[in-house]
C-alpha cells in the first residue's frame, strides 16, 4: 500500500530560505497575485493588531521548501504579542511574530477573496511552524 502524501510531508524537515536583496521583487507577486497591496497591508496590519511595540520597519521574506512563504520584522528584540481574540500573551523572536502576522492575514485574506491561494500558503506554513522552534507560542497565538 502507498503511503499518503500527508504522512510523506509529515516526516519531511521543512526549511526556510531568507530571500536575497535582488528578488525580493519577484516574492510577493509570486505570492499574492492579484490581492498583492491588499495581502502585505494585511500582514503589516495583523503584527500591529497584536504586537503595541511595532511601528513599521524592514522585513525579510522567507520562502519554505514546500512552496510556502512568509515575512518577518528585522528588528533586534523579541517582540510581545497580545491576542485579544483568544488571550495570548507572551514574547517570541521577530521571526515567529512575522509568521503569526502571516497567517492571520493569509487567514483573512483566504475568507476575503475566496482564492484558494491563501488557504494554501496558511497550510504550508503552518507545516513549517510544526517544526519551528517557537511552535507551541506561535499555535497558541493564532488559535
Amino acid at each position: 500500500m502507498q503511503p499518503d502524501s500527508e504522512i510523506l510531508t509529515s516526516n519531511t524537515t521543512l526549511t526556510a530560505m531568507r530571500v536575497p536583496e535582488t528578488k525580493r521583487v519577484y516574492i510577493l507577486p509570486r505570492h499574492f497575485g492579484r490581492q498583492l497591496l491588499m495581502g502585505e497591508a494585511m500582514v503589516y496590519q495583523s503584527l500591529q493588531s497584536v504586537c503595541e511595540a511595532y511601528s513599521g520597519g524592514f522585513w525579510d521574506f522567507f520562502e519554505l521548501s514546500n512552496g510556502g512563504f512568509y515575512m518577518a520584522p528585522r528588528m533586534e528584540e523579541p517582540l510581545r504579542i497580545q491576542c485579544e481574540g483568544n488571550g495570548f500573551d507572551g514574547e517570541m523572536s521577530c521571526d515567529a511574530a512575522g509568521i503569526v502576522a502571516c497567517m492571520m492575514a493569509f487567514n483573512a485574506l483566504a475568507w476575503q477573496t475566496r482564492e484558494a491561494r491563501f488557504g494554501g500558503l496558511f497550510y504550508q506554513l503552518s507545516a513549517f511552524v510544526a517544526q519551528h522552534a517557537e511552535a507551541a507560542s506561535i499555535f497558541a497565538a493564532i488559535d
